[in-house]
């Protein structure tokens, strides 16, 4: 699981006495008093396949106050079919879909958190691709095909957590505040990956998420990938203990 620690000033996880869930409604909250999400557009309000986004103007909404940019970032994830990368939404269309969600943000944060927004994306990636390099495959580099938001359902994973959390409140955690799926073409197939999101505690005045990014398991091949994975970790973990309980015994 990545632990990517967002510089201080996150105007999206303010300090409050609430879960991680949501924390983000200091700053960034709806209007029916939903539970804090990803404040991305999200499926429902798709117009693209590929990204599950409508077409956002740059133009300033009225009785908007702060001229934001229009300039967007080029990402360093190559799209499936063509020879560019991903572009981040800019600020001035950031806001217009947090707007057109209806969350209620203020204007001097918004590049903040296009900021973070990207910061996150990008982790996700480098962790797809630490998966995608066990495969070895002798093609070119997977790229992205297409994504999809889906905050409102909980992952098998994360439900299984929760569920466990229930019967062992000692393991309790704090269910993911968002879930992305990720389609990638790996050398002409299709592979899905699950990206849940996890606010962590903060380190000072720093926030922390912790991204959980796995293939989802609708191939026999990623079944065998996570069980790999799984295994290893175990190992390692289990080497870790032998090696500190040898040198405790060392010590004596």
């Amino acid at each position: 699981m990545s632990n990517p620690t967002i510089p201080s000033g996150c105007p999206m996880h303010g300090k409050t006495s609430q879960s991680p869930q949501n924390e983000s409604n200091n700053t960034n909250r709806r209007n029916n008093s939903s539970p804090g999400t990803c404040p991305v557009i999200h499926s429902g309000d798709a117009l693209s396949p590929d990204n599950q986004m409508p077409t956002l103007s740059q133009e300033l909404l009225p009785g908007q106050k702060t001229i934001l940019p229009t300039s967007r970032v080029i990402s360093s994830i190559p799209k499936a079919h063509s020879s560019e990368n991903w572009e981040y939404p800019s600020p001035q269309q950031f806001y217009r879909a947090l707007v057109r969600k209806g969350w209620v943000t203020p204007e001097e944060s918004i590049e903040t958190m296009v900021d973070i927004h990207n910061f996150l994306n990008e982790e996700a990636w480098n962790e797809i691709l630490k998966w995608e390099r066990r495969k070895n495959c002798m093609c070119d580099e997977p790229k992205l095909l297409r994504f999809r938001g889906r905050p409102q359902e909980l992952s098998p994973k994360a439900q299984i957590l929760q569920w466990a959390g229930k019967l062992f409140p000692s393991l309790g955690t704090p269910p993911p505040f968002d879930r992305h799926d990720w389609t990638i073409d790996r050398c002409g197939r299709e592979v899905r990956y699950v990206i849940d999101y996890y606010a962590g505690p903060d380190e000072g005045d720093k926030p922390v998420f912790y991204l959980d990014v796995r293939p989802a398991l609708d191939s026999f091949d990623s079944v065998v990938d996570r069980i790999k994975v799984a295994t290893k970790k175990t190992f390692e973990q289990f080497r870790e203990r032998a090696k500190t309980a040898i040198s405790d015994i060392g010590d004596d």
